[in-house]
Parts: C-alpha cells; sequence; structure tokens
C-alpha cells in the first residue's frame, strides 16, 4: 500500500516558498522608495556608488576660449551581508489542520521584510537636518517646512514621508483641528474623511511600526527623496528546505544577501517628534 508522508509533501513546500517570496516582496515598504542597485550578477560584497559634483555655467565672451570646470568624484561604499530566519517545520504539523504553507510563508517572509525595513530606516538618523524636538508632536507645517528644506537643496522629482503611526495619527488630528487650521480645505475634509491623507505639502507620507520608540516615547521618521538612501541586492529573498530525519521535520532556512547605505546627506530631512498616544 502506498503511504503518504510529509517527504512526499513537495506541493506543500513550493506553496511555503511561493507565500514566503510574495510576502517578502510585497510587505517591505521602504525597499520601494528609495535607489536600489541589483548586484546578483557583480563580483564581490561591496559596490561604489559614484557622486557626481554640479557644474556652474557662465557668461561666454564672443571670440574668447571657455574655461574648463574641474570635476572630482566623490563615492559611497555600500556593503553587503546575510540576514536570515529558520523555522522547524514537524511531521505532525504538516499533517495537521490549518494552511501550514501558507502561516509559515507569512512569518518567514514578513521577517525578512522587517529586518530589511529596519536597516533602511536606521538610517533615518543619519542625516544632518532634522526638524522637531522630544516631546513636540508633529503638524502639518513641520513637513511644509521639510518639504522646503529639500527643494532649496534642490532636490528633485518625488519627496516621500516614512513616520511612525503615532505621528500619523497626531498628524491626523492636527489637519482636523479647525481651530488650529481654520482655512484647511480639501485636504482638512479628506483627513475627516479618511482619518489620513496620502499627500501633504507634495509629499507622500507613509507610516511605518518598525520605526522604534525610545524610552522617552519619541521617534524618528524621515522626509527624503529617492537618492537619499540605497539598497544594493545581492540575492533577493530565498528558501531552501532540509531534512532533518531524527527530528521527523523539516527545516525552513530564509535568507537574503544586501546592503544599505546613506547616498546623499542633503536629500533627507530627520523628523524627531513625540510619539505617544
Amino acid at each position: 500500500m502506498a503511504a503518504t508522508t510529509s517527504t512526499t509533501l513537495d506541493d506543500l513546500f513550493a506553496n511555503i516558498i511561493m507565500q514566503a517570496r510574495f510576502t517578502a516582496e510585497e510587505q517591505s515598504l521602504m525597499a520601494g522608495l528609495i535607489t536600489r542597485y541589483d548586484i546578483g550578477n557583480v563580483a564581490g560584497k561591496t559596490i561604489q556608488v559614484p557622486k557626481y559634483p554640479a557644474v556652474a555655467a557662465a557668461d561666454l565672451t564672443e571670440g574668447t576660449d571657455m574655461s574648463s570646470s574641474t570635476v572630482s568624484t566623490s563615492s559611497v561604499t555600500v556593503t553587503v551581508g546575510e540576514v536570515g530566519a529558520q523555522v522547524v517545520l514537524t511531521d505532525l504539523a504538516a499533517m495537521g489542520a490549518g494552511n501550514p504553507a501558507q502561516e509559515l510563508g507569512t512569518v518567514l517572509g514578513n521577517s525578512i521584510a522587517t529586518k530589511m525595513d529596519q536597516d533602511i530606516i536606521a538610517l533615518f538618523d543619519g542625516f544632518s537636518a532634522s526638524i522637531g524636538a522630544a516631546a513636540q508632536e508633529i503638524t502639518a507645517a513641520d513637513l511644509f517646512k521639510a518639504a522646503a528644506t529639500l527643494r532649496a537643496a534642490k532636490v528633485t522629482g518625488p519627496i516621500t514621508a516614512v513616520i511612525h503611526p503615532f505621528h500619523a495619527y497626531q498628524l491626523s488630528a492636527n489637519l482636523t483641528n479647525t481651530f488650529a487650521n481654520p482655512n484647511g480645505g480639501d485636504l482638512q475634509n479628506e483627513a475627516m474623511r479618511n482619518g489620513f491623507v496620502g499627500s501633504i505639502a507634495g509629499i507622500d507620507v507613509y507610516q511605518s511600526a518598525n520605526i522604534t520608540v525610545d524610552g522617552n516615547d519619541d521617534a524618528k521618521g524621515c522626509v527624503f527623496g529617492r537618492e537619499a538612501m540605497a539598497i544594493a541586492m545581492k540575492r533577493d529573498f530565498n528558501l531552501e528546505t532540509e531534512r532533518n530525519a531524527s527530528l521527523r521535520a523539516f527545516e525552513l532556512n530564509a535568507t537574503a544577501v544586501y546592503g544599505v547605505a546613506e547616498l546623499d546627506d542633503s536629500y533627507g530631512v530627520e523628523m524627531f517628534f513625540d510619539a505617544a498616544l
């Protein structure tokens, strides 16, 4: 008689891998908001990103040769490393109730996505420009100030904000306060209808619980252009299974190889505000 055991559950592991990869790709917020370099085909564990200075144009005089400008490049080094997470799926669990493929896939995918976001968010603290102070609540005016700071630094293209959910609450409360903002107009109405506004002062605003709240109930978000930070992806999410016969189980090993770094200090503004309800 043919017996079906956990060693024949190839479809189960295919589902785990698919779900884990989907979750890692879908749940990682930060990786899609910054500059990405795919370096899977590049030898070594580091890449150097060149930075070119601005060159000034000048008025010319007819019949007079132009003066040349010296262009001296600098570079940012991004070093990649491994991150990983492991869970063990026992034979009994594989044959039991529930949906272990989806559940374990979600757990592993979320672990890699969270680690990736936390590593990028840790860069927020490195920007020289900073708005806010401990125990101070964020307001819409602070976002306008951050946008003005970046535009004055000649940052072009889309600007993004990533803030803690408690910052988002304070921002919504400020926007819907008709006394603080008597002429809020459509922006105020949208905040009151939906609880939060997705775009303020030309900034696409996101919230992330991966931002750490310190011991004084303060947290650091950031307003930035895409070129403020970079992620170098050596190997995207990968899941391997290994049988442990004596344990009657499978090891599910999720890994990724990447590195993150600040690219341009003038392209980011740290947002340091109270993060308590």
